[in-house]
């Protein structure tokens, strides 16, 4: 079986969006900063970071804000895979041209276990600062992904908000430096 792994990018100072994050401005202000390593910018160590992590996604879950805001830019699920979405509104699964999206009701350990199985043995990936904080406070978070962008956003959302500190230990495993990131890997205990 396949890991559950959080992937993020967040500024020097802890946000991974910057503040006022709407649909103009999913990213939130400045937030659009944090990503240029997987674009135009990126190194040839970004690029085979991301290449691996893309590699490994076999589904994936998210929150109901990170679908909201991201579907009109993505315009397909966020990586071709079957996306979980966690909220309280009941609808459909919604299909799209690379998988579909399956809206969980029913909580976090639901949607991860449902990600597990259409996954096939790949791993799932957690998107979504709340959502990511709800997998981790519930120990379902086997690694951390974080690259980190050496920018200060002074505010936004943060990922490591509302974590319960008794509930995650780690271990650092790989740390790989570009001139835009330094890309890191933990293990969660």
């Amino acid at each position: 079986m396949g890991k559950v792994f959080a992937s993020f990018t967040m500024s020097l100072d802890g946000y991974v969006a910057g503040p006022n994050i709407d649909h103009e401005n999913p990213m939130g202000e400045d937030g659009e900063q944090l990503h240029e390593w997987l674009f135009d910018k990126g190194t040839d160590v970004d690029r085979q970071m991301a290449d691996d992590i893309n590699g490994r996604v076999g589904a994936v879950v998210l929150g109901r804000r990170t679908f909201d805001l991201g579907l009109p830019h993505w315009n397909d699920t966020p990586f071709p895979a079957p996306s979980f979405v966690v909220t309280h509104e009941r609808r459909q699964p919604l299909t799209m041209p690379s998988a579909a999206f399956t809206f969980v009701n029913d909580g976090v350990e639901s949607a991860v276990r449902q990600a597990r199985e259409a996954a096939a043995g790949k791993d799932v990936v957690v998107m979504g600062a709340s959502i990511a904080q709800q997998v981790l406070n519930a120990g379902l978070v086997d690694e951390l992904v974080l690259q980190i962008a050496p920018i200060l956003l002074g505010q936004g959302s943060r990922l490591f908000d509302n974590i319960q500190k008794q509930s995650v230990q780690l271990k650092s495993t790989n740390v790989i430096g570009s001139s835009l990131v330094t890309h890191l890997h933990y293990e969660v205990l």
